[in-house]
């Protein structure tokens, strides 16, 4: 069973968003592994995150370098086929 290696998941995220929620469970349900940076507890993080995304709203998804998005924005590579190459290293 090769298993399949797959660029780092990353995402930003508070504990009352509930998009922040759906990102976290549609990658759980796709069995990928993702890091959880919660900017509410870590103002760093947050500042780090607004300048790599250019937005404030979370969650804000990056697979490696590459920004995805929010939640909605996540849904979009999906249906459009373009995750999978994504997530490939």
């Amino acid at each position: 069973d090769r298993e399949n290696v797959m660029k780092k998941v990353v995402i930003y995220s508070t504990r009352i968003c509930p998009y922040c929620m759906r990102a976290k469970n549609f990658f759980e349900k796709k069995n990928i592994t993702f890091d959880e940076i919660r900017i509410d507890q870590d103002p760093a993080q947050m500042q780090k995150m607004m300048e790599m995304s250019k937005r404030q709203s979370v969650p804000q998804i990056f697979i490696g370098d590459y920004h995805v998005g929010g939640f909605d924005d996540l849904i979009e590579h999906d249906m459009d086929g373009k995750l999978e190459g994504l997530l490939k290293d």
